[in-house]
């Protein structure tokens, strides 16, 4: 553009222009002007001189020590859970909850009434985490699209009155409650609103934050941003970002952009350890999942990939037990529950792997309770690859012939 800039070039200078209308109101002097830029330029002309030719050296961030997320403790006291299950249950005199959600509340009200019994679904399980990382003292920031309901009438984290319209979130109102927990509804222009969390993520290092889409597929128009910042923060811009996304995945006959969250995606830009990637099947993998990485946000902070489940979310096989929240830990790998002994193990000859709702699918069917010379074990962390607790797995089937790799997803 030479004719632009030949134009551009005749033209005073902004400073110039500015001071000129500092002088024409008055407000300085035409000497006092031109003395304070020629302050300016001595100051930084400094600057310059002291940099001096030492050579640039990049700084070194400490590693976090090895193994350091499988050694994080997620358990919680059994009766602390219940405490707040009946808190998130209540509401406010002459609140009056929607029938249909009053039903809701009803049937979950003693999920945690028996220790071993396994009726804690994925909201309440999720409910009960957040409330528990709020009394630890990590204050917790929730968007999405619809996620106050959630997509899937799920979660309910704010209620409204049905008279009034009045919202009321119980999680304001914890009686341990020791940080700030917001939640927002958050517009359809995923890269704007994912864009947005990633850099409030880095200014607020100490506190949970979480974006959900409406259906994992939306992260599409996000691309740029995934690319560019959450996965290669580190590496790119020596940031440590811990933004957690929620991608509701499986193929449940939805259609297009209504499916996949990409997993195969997230799965070709891990490297390095840059981003962690998990693929959760029951209520008390997500809770610790969700525990986990609240504990890990200043020792060993990681974006968190999460594919969540849309027809698991009322399962029964999804369902988790107060015992399994209170004294277990997330799990990158589960073996199949029917191979309690040595006996039934030395039967085992082929060894299916596999990740998510397919499971459900491959348990659910006719030949699954005769087929027992297989094995079913779910990978539920993807990345970083759990070959630590595989090794052993495997070698825990003798007489093992096979092992194969189920999916879903299109290769």
């Amino acid at each position: 553009q030479p004719q632009m800039y030949a134009i551009v070039d005749q033209l005073p200078t902004v400073r110039r222009q500015w001071a000129d209308r500092l002088i024409e109101a008055g407000t300085v002097e035409t000497a006092k002007a031109d003395e304070l830029a020629e302050a300016q330029r001595t100051k930084l002309q400094e600057a310059l001189n002291n940099i001096g030719d030492d050579e640039q050296v990049e700084p070194e961030i400490e590693p976090p020590p090895p193994g350091a997320a499988r050694k994080v403790d997620t358990s919680i006291d059994a009766e602390t859970l219940k405490n707040y299950h009946k808190e998130l249950l209540q509401v406010p005199d002459g609140f009056t909850v929607h029938s249909r959600l009053e039903r809701i509340r009803r049937r979950v009200a003693d999920a945690l009434k028996e220790a071993d019994e396994r009726t804690i679904d994925w909201g309440t399980a999720e409910q009960l985490a957040l409330a528990s990382i709020l009394a630890a003292g990590t204050a917790i920031r929730l968007t999405g699209e619809d996620v106050e309901r959630g997509t899937f009438s799920h979660r309910h984290a704010v209620l409204h009155d049905a008279e009034t319209g009045d919202p009321y979130t119980p999680l304001h109102h914890l009686s341990d409650g020791k940080a700030a927990f917001e939640i927002h509804n958050s517009p359809l222009s995923e890269a704007a609103t994912i864009g947005f969390e990633y850099g409030y993520n880095i200014e607020r290092p100490e506190r949970l934050v979480i974006w959900e889409a409406q259906y994992g597929d939306f992260i599409n128009t996000a691309q740029a941003i995934i690319d560019e910042f959450v996965v290669s923060g580190f590496a790119k811009w020596d940031q440590t970002p811990s933004l957690v996304l929620l991608l509701p995945h499986a193929y449940e006959g939805q259609g297009p952009d209504h499916s996949s969250g990409r997993l195969e995606r997230f799965l070709q830009l891990a490297a390095e350890i840059n981003i962690r990637i998990a693929y959760p099947t029951t209520a008390a993998q997500y809770f610790h999942l969700l525990r986990r990485q609240a504990k890990l946000l200043v020792t060993d902070p990681l974006p968190l990939i999460v594919m969540t489940p849309k027809s698991l979310l009322r399962h029964s096989l999804a369902a988790s037990s107060l015992n399994e929240l209170a004294t277990g830990k997330w799990q990158p790998v589960i073996d199949d529950p029917r191979m309690t002994g040595k006996r039934q193990r030395n039967k085992v000859k082929r060894l299916i792997l596999c990740s998510g709702k397919i499971y459900v699918d491959l348990v659910t069917s006719e030949q699954y309770e005769k087929a027992t010379d297989i094995a079913i074990a779910r990978v539920e962390q993807l990345y970083p690859f759990p070959a630590y607790e595989l090794e052993p797995l495997f070698a825990s089937y003798s007489k093992l012939e096979e092992i194969v790799w189920v999916q879903e997803e299109p290769r």
